[in-house]
């Protein structure tokens, strides 16, 4: 992919820009000879649980926590650190590709990547404030639509809704205005336009079978142009056009830049990404050899492509990038840049409803057109689903705008300029917000019923994510994630207006036949995937009594602690333990973060061991109850009878108990884990002393190529894996002390060399993530605390990258190269050579260098 090997020979075209376009002038400051955009459209569908605020458990994104995480891990975090390999696989550039990619990331992805990876985040910042440098005040990042609806399906208000907010959250990241924007599927219409025109959008990108005709501008020589049809996608992708609003002479309108689709598509589809040699090929054939000052060839792609679903071609594009396309005089810019040297000489005009992803228009979105099916499956639900949002949206309009009033001063700029409080829920935020928006001093009760009105309203919006009708099925998750939104926004209906919405949604539901027996239809998936998923304030309280058992810290009487998107303000904690048996007694205040509503609640967990939990939770009713209450719990516990004490409990909070099942699946996860470690400690025990009883036998077979029994090499693998943890978590104890313990390096090999010639597969996850941030927090002493031993610890963490290597447990030494490349310019490269320039010793440095090349790193200097 990082060839440097010519390109094949044009059919006949000129590639370099010298035979045919004049180069006296700086091509980022005077529009002259050839210019390459290469978009990327990031974007992943909003998967957050709406009464969490966070994203659960994804099985399929195995063995990555969820979708988000597994796509940041093979394509966001790969093209912010994207490597140029020399001929020995050896790192010789880490480049960010976002310096040099146009491109747009989804709001709702881009708040997932600031949580969750601060350093790729601000390498996207950072990359985007470079290319404003490099190219004249014009950043690659453009906006997008906030949570990627259909734009030609959304209201009127929605439409402005879904471009002020984007616009909003790419100010409050980036520091700047959006000059263009991202539209979902580049979905559009001319009312589309018109609310971008309005909203000082400069530009769009399209497909180029949405041009339905163009032509140059009048001109003397030419008053009246002639129209050129190009609807079946004939429109020259290498220029800018301007498109004026229907009715409004010239006054208004929108400059388009249409991406080349062949190659576009083939970027995808076939293996133009599989060298920067057939990617600049491709391109090299798009330009034209007409003589004309400039041209730009623009393609786009979901941003995913790079790396996720073509696996490692950002390599691909770091090369072409900082060597293939310089090579060939080629200016790597972005759309707005090129649109500030080279204003549109043409005009366009679009087809009436357009996408990118769909032939009959947007109705991927909204009825059975045959875009996105599978084989024997129909798509029928699609426009009743469409049809029952479309219905509630409309009645939570008037949720909101009789109830809005009584609040804001004007409800739908509230709602424009909640975008605020999405990005910023400190209360000190949120009570500004308020501050500027309120009719009155509002009462507490009435910040909450303002909050959740504005919560509706967002939930409104993210019911529309284009997902929801992209593949072939209702129920897939997608389907299920905006039927979430929806079940949300009509209980923060009913809270605010007592209105009963649900009954006939679900009857509208119940029209969108599902492809599964199962499910039958839009109203059964309701009922079996959505409202079982809807979670109380009760089960976050149940939540955090089972939780505490475990939290050290957690049992004292008063303390703070949030729990996902809620404060539990603990104000009493009674623990107390009889046998077997542990029964916990305590009061709590739990607080939403984002609608403020509050619950005060009481507790009683009792725990009869292992996995048997009784919970049961009931509102707060006064201290005189409370200390009643818990005087019987004790008396009955005191009895020892654990029959007897859930007896009582039933009889003071009623039928309803949660248990470990109740809790939220990633504590349970660890509970689960937790709970079953003493019995795997014992198994470990016993397959290691299987495994030493049988060694001489497991070597036996292997000497003489036979298969051994499966149930000794098990035995051997699980034994070799559990002295593996052993020695890491104590290797990990040193480093945490500052230190390389070489006792433990000696365990490893040992273990390495075992596994070896047992032909053992250490399957040890958890191992692999500590031997990993292992070497990378040595490498930072190494390099960065003068207290380390230089001469002591280099030979040490060589030998301990060697082990890792041995013990074949796929470890990523990603960001060890990262952390040693950027070093190795900044530091001991220039360090090197002033040692070397004064006379001085320079053996550390010959010894970093050694360690470079173990970590893959090309060591030498140029």
């Amino acid at each position: 992919m990082t060839s440097a090997a010519d390109l094949p020979a044009s059919t006949g075209t000129s590639w370099t820009s010298s035979e045919n376009i004049h180069h006296s002038s700086d091509p980022a400051k005077t529009a002259t000879g050839v210019y390459v955009t290469v978009h990327g459209h990031f974007y992943q569908p909003p998967r957050e649980n709406p009464y969490l605020d966070a994203i659960e458990r994804q099985p399929g994104a195995a063995p990555f926590h969820d979708w988000n995480e597994r796509i940041h891990h093979e394509c966001y975090r790969p093209n912010a650190f994207a490597r140029v390999l020399n001929n020995k696989g050896e790192v010789v550039g880490i480049v960010n590709n976002y310096e040099y990619l146009s491109f747009n990331i989804g709001a709702t992805l881009m708040s997932w990547i600031e949580r969750h990876d601060v350093e790729v985040y601000q390498r996207i910042l950072a990359a985007d404030r470079q290319s404003c440098e490099r190219l004249n005040g014009h950043g690659n990042a453009i906006a997008q639509v906030y949570n990627h609806i259909i734009m030609p399906l959304a209201n009127e208000q929605d439409k402005y809704t879904q471009i002020r907010w984007g616009k909003a959250d790419f100010r409050s990241r980036f520091g700047r205005d959006p000059e263009g924007m991202w539209l979902a599927e580049t979905a559009v219409d001319y009312a589309t336009l018109a609310a971008l025109i309005a909203e000082d959008i400069r530009f769009i990108i399209l497909a180029p079978s949405q041009a339905q005709r163009c032509r140059p501008f009048a001109s003397e020589h030419d008053p009246q142009p002639e129209w050129l049809e190009v609807g079946g996608s004939q429109i020259d992708p290498t220029r800018p056009y301007r498109c004026y609003l229907p009715d409004s002479g010239q006054e208004k309108y929108i400059d388009i830049f249409f991406y080349d689709g062949p190659i576009s598509r083939d970027m995808g589809f076939s293996d133009v990404l599989n060298s920067s040699n057939f990617l600049a090929g491709r391109i090299g054939a798009a330009i034209h050899g007409d003589h004309r000052p400039s041209q730009l060839i623009s393609v786009a792609t979901d941003g995913e492509t790079f790396g996720h679903h073509r696996g490692g071609t950002e390599k691909t594009l770091a090369y072409a990038f900082t060597e293939e396309f310089p090579r060939w005089g080629w200016q790597v810019t972005n759309f707005a840049h090129y649109l500030s040297l080279h204003s549109p000489t043409w005009e366009v005009e679009l087809k009436p409803v357009t996408a990118w992803s769909c032939a009959h228009g947007v109705d991927r979105w909204q009825d059975d057109c045959g875009c996105g099916g599978a084989p024997g499956w129909h798509l029928k639900w699609r426009k009743p689903l469409r049809n029952a949002l479309n219905w509630l949206r409309d009645q939570l309009i008037d949720v909101y705008t009789q109830h809005g009033q009584l609040f804001f001063q004007n409800p739908w700029q509230a709602r424009d300029e909640y975008i605020d409080v999405i990005r910023d829920r400190t209360p000190e935020n949120v009570q500004s917000f308020l501050f500027r928006h309120q009719t009155h001093k509002l009462t507490p009760e009435e910040q909450v019923d303002a909050l959740r009105l504005l919560e509706m309203q967002r939930h409104a919006l993210l019911m529309f994510t284009s997902c929801g009708w992209f593949f072939e099925e209702i129920s897939r998750p997608e389907g299920t994630q905006i039927l979430r939104y929806a079940a949300r926004a009509l209980e923060l209906a009913g809270d605010v207006a007592g209105v009963q919405l649900e009954a006939e949604f679900v009857r509208r539901l119940a029209k969108a036949p599902s492809n599964i027996d199962i499910f039958k239809d839009g109203a059964e998936v309701y009922r079996q995937l959505v409202l079982t998923a809807q979670i109380s304030f009760r089960q976050v309280a149940a939540h955090h009594a089972i939780t505490s058992l475990f939290h050290h810290g957690q049992g004292t009487k008063s303390q703070s602690k949030r729990v996902y998107c809620y404060r539990a303000n603990q104000s009493d904690y009674h623990l107390q333990r009889m046998g077997a048996m542990t029964l916990v007694i305590g009061q709590l205040e739990l607080v939403s973060e984002i609608t403020w509503e509050s619950q005060n609640l009481i507790f009683a967990v009792l725990h009869l061991g292992g996995w048997d939990f009784h919970c049961c939770i009931q509102p707060f009713t006064g201290r005189r109850n409370y200390s009643k209450l818990k005087e019987k719990l004790s008396e009955s516990l005191q009895q020892a009878s654990a029959a007897r004490t859930i007896l009582v409990m039933r009889d003071l909070f009623g039928e309803t108990a949660f248990s470990l099942q109740d809790l939220f699946a990633e504590e349970r996860h660890r509970l689960m884990h937790l709970l079953s470690q003493e019995t795997l400690t014992r198994l470990d025990q016993l397959y290691t002393q299987t495994y030493r009883d049988n060694y001489g036998v497991l070597m036996a077979f292997h000497r003489d190529g036979i298969a051994p029994p499966q149930e000794l090499q098990g035995a051997a693998e699980i034994a070799l894996g559990y002295r593996c943890m052993q020695a890491l978590r104590n290797l990990e104890q040193d480093i945490a002390e500052g230190q390389i313990g070489v006792n433990y390096l000696v365990q490893l090999e040992a273990i390495a060399t075992e596994a070896k010639h047992l032909r053992c597969q250490l399957h040890i996850p958890e191992g692999k993530q500590i031997l990993e941030q292992i070497i990378v927090r040595s490498l930072w002493l190494l390099l960065h605390d003068p207290q380390v031993e230089i001469d002591a610890d280099i030979p040490s963490l060589g030998k301990l990258i060697d082990i890792s290597y041995q013990l074949n447990i796929g470890i990523s030494l990603d960001r060890a190269q990262e952390l040693y490349y950027n070093c190795l310019h900044q530091q001991i490269l220039p360090q090197l050579q002033v040692a070397i320039s004064q006379g001085e010793d320079s053996t550390r440095y010959g010894q970093l260098l050694k360690l470079g090349q173990k970590l893959a790193v090309d060591v030498s200097s140029k």
